[in-house]
């Protein structure tokens, strides 16, 4: 076995990386059509998903293996190699088995325990099985994971360890209080109608939904998931409109969730600003035109107003655009699904590595260079993830006093909805990178063990089956090869003897091959066993040596067996 898998995931790559490397469904086919190209890949698959992109081959050179994969992952996901590269993770062999079996139980999803990623691994594998890139090696690989993860979400308590990527969401977007308390009556706009978008309908029925209206680009696909939600006996209300009308949809609704495979915004900042701008007691949007900007002395969603109604620490679009370009840079924006404090309030500024006078936020940062701009922005942003992990006391936080017009969640990557748009009064946003932060520190369940006990008895068997299996050719080989050995020696003893008759003919025939099979009985099932064990795969070569054994007829052997398996594979999937 010579299994590479080169990748990246949320652990690895920051979302903003994972954003740009998210692959259609037309580069996942290319991308294994170019990978069997390659010289060093005999088969493939691709397992992508909204937080992870791997590319699992079988292939007989590491060094060239690693380099061509990583090459050909960077041509596709549209990130040039050098920014791509500090983020990839390289696993061989026993770990690469290790990899796919944690990911198949949950235990590297970013909600520990989710169990839609077994779906999304059936899906690479038949991916892999019509585009005829799954060889023995990764059916067999692949149909052991989805067997590792079923057996330890049923014997395990993994389930209660985390929740799948819909429910933690939603318990974000709740706060502190209950799902089902929270979702009571409300009603949801869920944008896309695949695998995710399906379960984020069926979950919000469950928990409560007063409506769900179903907006797809495929009006048939958004019907039917319509027609299965009103079926389901939750009683929820559910209709499907157009994704023309998905901005209209937005003011008659409380909350959004959207997960497409589009590859620009669905909902920008106007739709949103637009959606919410009218309420009373809500401050104009600087989305909106007409609309005081980031700039104006319109009161900021996070910043208290003074006594004369101005409000601190703002900044305006030039401030915020070089703060941007600093996170594109590689500077981590802290944004945790609420308002970013962009400026530091009063009496908060101890640190900070620029001497910015206090006042109003536009004249303060006149005349500061953009480096110092930066910097500063930087500086802001970690007090303010600092303040988020350990609020101060005393100090209730944006999402406790703020009131919820609209509640948006965005599970799509690369995303769907405007990252801005937690600006917006009366907007909350949780998005992937938001609910990355927020399950960083989630308890992790005493099941999480049994689940890891579970994957290392599992990879020490698969890679027992497989070492073992790498012989099964050479010995079928030897076992062919002992029969002609027989047949022709029963031919010249009918040449020498013509006179015996069919009864004795049978029995010298049946006693030679009594003496070979006894000969090569102990031999074969001995150099399976070692075979099985780490390092055993020189004794097939071993064996071949030894007996002179045509390396064609091995190989045919192969890959008559490869063919079988695809064929079964094929089937039961």
């Amino acid at each position: 076995m010579s299994l590479l898998v080169v990748g990246l995931s949320h652990r690895s790559a920051p979302v903003s990386v994972l954003e740009r490397a998210s692959l259609s469904a037309d580069a996942k086919v290319k991308l294994l059509h170019d990978t069997l190209a390659a010289e060093p890949a005999t088969e493939a698959a691709v397992l992508a998903t909204c937080n992870r992109i791997e590319l699992y081959a079988d292939v007989d050179k590491f060094h060239a293996g690693v380099a061509e994969l990583s090459t050909l992952l960077a041509q596709h996901s549209g990130v040039a190699l050098e920014e791509l590269t500090p983020y990839l993770y390289v696993h061989y062999e026993d770990r690469a088995v290790h990899h796919l079996f944690s990911v198949a139980c949950g235990l590297d999803s970013m909600v520990v325990g989710e169990g839609q990623i077994l779906g999304q691994i059936k899906d690479a594998l038949a991916l892999g099985q019509e585009l005829h890139t799954a060889g023995r090696l990764i059916n067999d690989l692949f149909q052991q994971a989805l067997r590792v993860g079923k057996r330890a979400h049923s014997e395990t308590g993994i389930d209660r360890a985390g929740q799948s990527l819909v429910t933690f969401g939603l318990e974000q977007l709740a706060v502190h209080l209950p799902v089902d308390v929270w979702a009571k009556d409300k009603r949801a706009l869920v944008i896309g109608a695949g695998s995710m978008s399906s379960l984020a309908a069926a979950t919000l029925a469950r928990v409560g939904v007063a409506e769900v209206v179903v907006a797809n680009r495929t009006a048939e696909r958004a019907e039917r998931l319509a027609e299965i939600l009103v079926a389901s006996g939750t009683g929820v209300a559910a209709r499907s409109v157009p994704m023309a009308s998905v901005v209209d949809e937005l003011t008659r609704v409380d909350v959004v969730v959207s997960c497409t495979g589009a590859t620009g915004l669905v909902l920008t900042g106007e739709d949103v600003a637009a959606a919410v701008e009218g309420p009373a007691g809500l401050v104009p949007s600087p989305f909106l035109p007409g609309s005081p900007g980031l700039g104006a002395q319109a009161p900021a969603p996070h910043a208290p107003a003074g006594p004369d109604g101005a409000g601190a620490g703002l900044v305006d679009a030039e401030v915020v655009a070089r703060l941007v370009a600093a996170a594109a840079a590689g500077v981590r924006l802290a944004d945790g699904g609420v308002a970013r404090t962009i400026a530091p309030q009063t009496g908060e500024r101890d640190g900070c590595p620029v001497d910015v006078p206090a006042g109003d936020g536009r004249a303060a940062l006149t005349g500061v260079d953009a480096s110092s701009l930066e910097l500063h922005g930087t500086w802001a942003d970690q007090g303010e993830a600092a303040a988020q992990r350990q609020p101060r006391k005393g100090a209730r936080s944006q999402v406790d006093v703020a009131p919820v017009r609209l509640a948006l969640l965005d599970l799509a990557m690369p995303r769907d909805i405007d990252a801005a748009v937690h600006r917006i009064p009366g907007v909350r946003l949780v998005d992937i990178e938001s609910l990355a932060e927020a399950s960083a520190d989630a308890p992790m369940a005493a099941d999480v063990d049994a689940v890891r006990g579970i994957v290392a008895e599992e990879v020490a068997a698969f890679g027992a089956a497989q070492r073992a299996a790498h012989i099964t050719p050479t010995v079928v080989a030897l076992r062919a090869m002992a029969a002609e050995v027989v047949a022709m020696e029963v031919a010249r003893l009918d040449g020498r003897l013509p006179d015996l008759d069919e009864r004795q003919r049978a029995e010298v025939t049946q006693t030679v091959r009594r003496v070979v099979d006894k000969l090569l009985h102990a031999p074969t099932v001995r150099v399976k066993q070692l075979a099985s064990e780490p390092g055993g795969a020189g004794y097939a070569e071993a064996l071949r040596e030894l007996f002179d054994l045509d390396p064609q007829t091995v190989a045919s052997v192969s890959r008559a067996d490869a063919a079988d398996k695809n064929d079964d594979s094929g089937r039961a999937s």
